[in-house]
């Protein structure tokens, strides 16, 4: 017998499981009999393909049979089964990647039913078991093999796998109950009546036969083997049939998820096409749903027979958390991924599953506010991440699904919104780009549009200026950053600029020439108040953020394309009156480069941009601050 160690991160699960969770424990058995169906879907599947895989054992379903004396329960399966190699790796550890995150959000999370929701992500359901059992025993046996293979743990930080005999394919999971599971649950998971109503409450949809030795009679001496659930696919069954609670119960079992949805979606097509779509938006995003690992895509049924596990064709990678199946009469059962490209039935029910989705969104936009503000907490950026991929075609589909913070109050505001609180004579649509609210109130070219009563969207996400690539204009009014060097709000102000512009010639081309290779172009600003200067970025192209986002992201040895800076000085400030004297005085005093550089310097940290050069800039800020204490001391 093989005796073999959990990995550390495992045994920390067991022990989560076996201690820490305490509500809804009855729910191993919808994880077990769940995984039970999709062993029988991959071998009715792989079948398909492979006639003889199947055999002579043609009648699939899954049994539970319950033992009082041993205080055990055990649940088989006659579906696809499981090598000893694929025994050691879906179950002997927990997810390849990210244990780590997994655990450290555990520590965060306080409540049992946030604890359950994480599990669900991170595709542990197996180990529900131990929420119930002291000793999990699995006998498996995979289709075409000769041999068994059995799997055993008591949860204490090791298991057993052996080779075993078993005359047919599948799996058996026995559950040895722990001796004070009675004392932690309303339920008696002995009762064969209990056991019968927790298949009817989380598994009635499973689309094969889940059998039982039930009582007979009022005695209850005899016993007959009873069918527990329906086996009528949920999704066939008419809306007005299925309650909420049943739809819940199938989107936790069916997607193996922890999360309610915070939206349904069940719809039929007739006509050309026929299909019928159970489509489900989470309320929680998936685990690792933001990594290049996840896998998107609804299940394909043709005629209630699985097709697919994941059609990627079915849904616009920027709805991939959607989960859901579509079920199309009109599907060969043989379709392989290349025909699924080309296939135009199915890009017809992508394109109407598509709106569905988004119509639903709308509606939740208009009419259940507070759920899409939620919505939009977990899933906003794969919207935005669609309109900037989309390089404009997607906009006009999401634009009205986009939330952004802004200066108007705490809650975010749809660009619909913004438009109808626009002041009279305002045509653009501002917003400030920053790395936090904070950040962006405290631009010193927020003062300005304060002043004007501008509202100003907060662009706070690191995907939202590169959104504006694709949305550049919404209802034909444009969004301007208010750091573009372009930006005028006062057509008077902007030519005052220009006559200043010309007078102060000298001075602006010297601090041009001192700042030499940090900055493109250096002019005075119509819009700064208080802020002696500001950093924008020039005419087009990237901005300071964007070059922000791409340095972090990029490789080390790619580095990061720059944007286009650009000082601009604020005319009226007393900072520039020094300047001003100090040039007229000696336009190469060292002054006047100490000031141009600190100003500069000053200018990055307000746009919540690094300075170049951190040594430098305490030196002459330590140099000011010396000089300005001698001044103060010969005064005195």
């Amino acid at each position: 017998m093989g005796k073999r160690q959990f990995k550390a991160e495992t045994k920390q699960l067991l022990d989560l499981m076996i201690n820490s969770i305490y509500t809804h424990r009855e729910i191993f058995l919808r994880e077990l009999i769940s995984n039970a169906s999709d062993a029988l879907d991959k071998l009715k599947f792989r079948s398909l393909t492979e006639p003889d895989l199947m055999g002579a054992d043609t009648d699939l379903g899954i049994h539970i049979a319950l033992d009082r004396e041993a205080r055990t329960i055990t649940i088989t399966d006659n579906g696809i089964g499981m090598t000893q190699d694929e025994v050691v790796e879906n179950i002997g550890t927990i997810a390849k990647s990210g244990t780590k995150e997994f655990f450290e959000k555990m520590g965060q999370e306080k409540s049992g039913e946030n604890a359950l929701a994480l599990i669900g992500q991170f595709g542990v359901g197996f180990y529900s078991a131990f929420m119930v059992a002291k000793k999990v025993t699995l006998i498996t046996r995979a289709a075409k093999s000769e041999k068994g293979v059995r799997w055993e743990s008591a949860g204490d930080g090791s298991y057993t796998v052996e080779e075993t005999g078993k005359e047919t394919r599948g799996t058996a999971i026995t559950l040895h109950l722990r001796d004070d599971i009675a004392d932690r649950m309303d339920n008696d998971l002995l009762d064969p009546v209990e056991i019968e109503t927790l298949v009817k409450r989380y598994s009635d949809f499973i689309r094969y036969p889940i059998k039982m030795e039930m009582p007979k009679g009022d005695d209850g001496k005899e016993t007959e083997v009873k069918t527990l659930n329906s086996m009528v696919p949920l999704w066939q069954r008419a809306k007005q049939e299925v309650t909420d609670e049943q739809y819940r119960a199938f989107y936790h079992a069916e997607f193996h998820a922890w999360d309610d949805p915070i939206d349904t979606i069940h719809t039929r097509g007739e006509g050309a096409v026929e299909y019928t779509a159970l489509l489900f938006i989470p309320s929680k995003v998936p685990y690792e749903f933001w990594s290049p690992h996840f896998e998107r895509g609804l299940k394909l049924y043709s005629r209630q027979v699985f097709i697919m596990e994941k059609c990627k064709e079915l849904l616009p990678e920027y709805l991939g958390f959607v989960k859901g199946l579509v079920d199309s009469p009109d599907f060969s059962l043989n379709l392989s991924r290349e025909v699924l490209q080309h296939d135009r039935q199915l890009k017809t029910i992508a394109k109407n599953v598509e709106k569905k989705v988004l119509d639903a969104l709308k509606y939740m936009v208009e009419n259940r506010r507070d759920d899409y503000e939620k919505f939009w907490e977990e899933f906003g950026r794969a919207l935005k991440g669609g309109v900037y991929a989309g390089f404009g075609r997607e906009a006009d589909k999401l634009k009205d699904l986009l939330l952004f913070p802004s200066s108007f109050g705490e809650k975010p505001s749809t660009l619909k919104e913004y438009v109808g609180r626009m002041k009279e004579g305002q045509t653009d649509i501002y917003y400030a780009a920053g790395r936090d609210r904070s950040a962006v109130e405290h631009l010193p070219q927020m003062e300005a549009l304060r002043e004007k009563g501008y509202e100003v969207l907060y662009f706070i996400d690191k995907i939202d200026e590169f959104m504006t690539v694709g949305l550049s204009e919404y209802e034909g009014k444009k969004l301007r950053s208010i750091s573009a060097a372009d930006l005028t709000l006062d057509k008077e102000a902007a030519e005052e600029q220009k006559k200043k512009e010309e007078t102060h010639k000298g001075l602006i081309e010297t601090v041009k020439k001192l700042l030499d290779g940090k900055v493109a172009e250096v002019r005075l600003s119509p819009l700064l108040k208080s802020a002696p200067a500001c950093i924008v970025s020039g005419d087009g192209g990237l901005s300071l953020t964007m070059e922000q986002t791409l340095n972090e992201t990029m490789r080390s040895d790619m580095p990061a394309p720059k944007a286009k800076r650009v000082l601009e000085l604020n005319p009226d400030h007393a900072m520039f009156a020094i300047l001003t004297r100090i040039h007229a005085e000696n336009p190469d005093a060292p002054k006047l480069r100490d000031y141009a550089a600190l100003l500069y310097d000053q200018s990055l940290l307000t746009a919540g941009l690094p300075v170049d050069d951190p040594a430098a800039f305490a030196s002459r800020l330590t140099a000011l601050m010396v000089d300005a204490g001698d001044k103060r001391m010969i005064i005195s």
